[in-house]
C-alpha cells in the first residue's frame, strides 16, 4: 500500500461506474449499506421504484443488526455474557478452527526469537467488557497495568471505533499510539518506543477523512434528533464516524432504528453505515479501515519488514476482521479474536474475554523478559 501521499482512495460505486440493479452489491451485504448511492441511472431502463430500493436497504440493515448482535443475558456487574463454562460448539471451534491463544502461546512466540513483536489492541470487548452504557466501558486497573507493561517492551497501539480522545481518556497511557474512528484518526509518537528514541520526538497526526468532519457533525445532529424518541437509543459522535447504539433498544424497535438511519443517510451519499456488536457505525465512504490503519502504523514506526516483525492484533468486533485479514494476507503476524461463541473469522487464534486478554498480554511480557 502506497501511503506516501497520505490520501486514501474514495470508493464511490457511482463514480466507478458499477452496475446498479436495485439491490445492494454482494460485497456490501449484509454488513455494509450505502444509502444515497443506489438511485437508478438515467436511461438504464431499471424498473425499480425508490420505495423498493429503500425497503431493500432497510431490510438488509435490519438483518445485519440481528445477525451480528445476538441477544444474550449479560452479567451486569462484569458486563460478560452468561454462557456455560463448557459449550460443545465453542470447544469444537477452538479445537479445529480458532485455537486458544493461551494454549498456543509457545507456538505463537516460537518464531519470534530475534524478531520484533508489535501489539495492536481493540478497546471495547477486548480491553474492557461490553457494557450497557458505552460511557462506562472502563478498563480495570489490572488490565491497564498489563497494557502499560506491554507498551514498555513492544511497540503498541490501540485501534478503536471510538474517538481517539475518548479512548485516550479510557486508557490513560501515553506509552502507546492511538488510532480512533476505525483508524481514521491516528496519533503516532515514535519517541514512545525504545527502537525509535533517536528519531522524531514529536507526535504525528494522520487523518485521511478530515474533509468529512463537517458532514459527520451534521449527520450526528440529525441522528440525535430523529432517534430521540426511541427508548434506549444513543448517538455517539466519534469525530470521524458516528455510532448509533441500540444495545438498550427493544428488539421490536430495531427496524425503526434501521429505517431512521437509512432515511438520514439519503442526504449524505458520501457516508455509509456498517454494523458491529449492538451498534451501527456511520462512516465516510473511503478506502480505509482498521487493516489499513495497522499497515500505516507499521510503516510509520519502521516496522513494515515482514521478515523481522511479527504484528499481533487482538480484537472482538466485525471491524477488526479487516486487520485480521491484512495479517493473514501478509502471511506475517497473528490475529486473535476475542469471543465466547464460535464465529467465522480471519483470525488465527482466540481468547474468551478481556480477562484472558490480560493473561495473554502478561505472558508476552514474561516471555520478553526471559528471552533477553
Amino acid at each position: 500500500m502506497d501511503l506516501s501521499n497520505g490520501s486514501p482512495v474514495i470508493t464511490d460505486p457511482m463514480a466507478m461506474g458499477q452496475p446498479l440493479m436495485g439491490v445492494l452489491p454482494s460485497n456490501m451485504m449484509p454488513f455494509s449499506v450505502m444509502p444515497g448511492s443506489y438511485s437508478s441511472p438515467a436511461g438504464a431502463g431499471l424498473n425499480v421504484s425508490r420505495r423498493k430500493i429503500e425497503e431493500v436497504l432497510v431490510n438488509g440493515l435490519l438483518e445485519a443488526m440481528k445477525s451480528s448482535s445476538p441477544r444474550k443475558k449479560h452479567n451486569l456487574v462484569f458486563g460478560q455474557e452468561n454462557l456455560p463454562e463448557e459449550d460443545p460448539a465453542y470447544t469444537a471451534w477452538t479445537a479445529t478452527t480458532c485455537p486458544s491463544a493461551l494454549a498456543s502461546f509457545k507456538q505463537i512466540v516460537a518464531g519470534a526469537q530475534g524478531k520484533k513483536i508489535a501489539v495492536f489492541l481493540d478497546y471495547d470487548g477486548t480491553l474492557s467488557p461490553i457494557v450497557d452504557d458505552p460511557d462506562k466501558a472502563v478498563m480495570s486497573p489490572v488490565m491497564r497495568a498489563a497494557v502499560r507493561n506491554v507498551a514498555k517492551h513492544f511497540p503498541a497501539a490501540i485501534v478503536s471505533g471510538r474517538s481517539r480522545k475518548k479512548v485516550l481518556e479510557f486508557v490513560k497511557l501515553k506509552e502507546l499510539c492511538y488510532a480512533g474512528s476505525h483508524g481514521m484518526d491516528i496519533m503516532t509518537s515514535s519517541a514512545n518506543y525504545e527502537h525509535n528514541t533517536e528519531k522524531a520526538k514529536e507526535a504525528n497526526l494522520f487523518q485521511p477523512a478530515r474533509e468529512f468532519l463537517p458532514m459527520i457533525d451534521e449527520v450526528s445532529k440529525s441522528l440525535l434528533e430523529v432517534t430521540s424518541g426511541i427508548e434506549g437509543a444513543s448517538i455517539e459522535n466519534n469525530k470521524f464516524c458516528v455510532s448509533v447504539h441500540y444495545r438498550n433498544v427493544d428488539e421490536k424497535d430495531w427496524e425503526l432504528v434501521a429505517r431512521l438511519v437509512n432515511e438520514v443517510l439519503e442526504a449524505f451519499p458520501g457516508l455509509k453505515v456498517t454494523n458491529g456488536r449492538m451498534v451501527l457505525e456511520v462512516r465516510p465512504v473511503i478506502d480505509w479501515d482498521k487493516g489499513k490503519a495497522v499497515e500505516f502504523l507499521l510503516q510509520s514506526l519502521g516496522l513494515s519488514d515482514s521478515e523481522n516483525v511479527i504484528p499481533i492484533y487482538i480484537g472482538d468486533d466485525r471491524t477488526d476482521e479487516d486487520a485480521f485479514k491484512v495479517l493473514r494476507e501478509r502471511n506475517c503476524g497473528y490475529g486473535i479474536l476475542v469471543s465466547q461463541v464460535p464465529k467465522e473469522t480471519q483470525a488465527f487464534y482466540s481468547l474468551r474475554d478481556p480477562s484472558e486478554v490480560t493473561e495473554f498480554l502478561n505472558s508476552l511480557v514474561r516471555w520478553k523478559k526471559h528471552s533477553v
